[in-house]
């Protein structure tokens, strides 16, 4: 649970203070968020199956960020950032619809 305080106070911080994002790292922006938003809403889902682990969660959210990170950049290097990034999104995607939907279930469920 202090790793999912940690983000919305760190959400929070980001959003107030403003930071520069590095010219690299902007074109990736997008993808580190939609994938950071996975390993949340997955975490959520587990708190609610009582499954919920700090040290999953902050496994999840790095390897989820690099990963997706990762397979962009490669794309990129090869020519294909476009249709990578889309399939990475549509991945990512169907997941964070996956878990709001057991959410969704979970709350309405009693």
């Amino acid at each position: 649970m202090a790793a999912v305080l940690g983000l919305i106070i760190g959400v929070i911080i980001g959003i107030f203070v403003k930071p520069d994002i590095p010219i690299v790292l902007q074109p990736y922006l997008p993808i580190m968020v939609v994938a950071a938003l996975d390993a949340l809403l997955g975490a959520a889902r587990a708190y609610f199956e009582r499954s919920f682990s700090d040290k999953v969660f902050v496994i999840s959210f790095i390897s989820n960020v690099l990963t997706a990170t990762l397979l962009v950049l490669l794309g990129n290097q090869l020519g294909v950032g476009s249709q990578l990034q889309t399939a990475v999104i549509v991945v990512l995607g169907i997941r964070i619809f996956s878990n709001v939907s057991a959410i969704r279930r979970f709350i309405f469920k009693g």
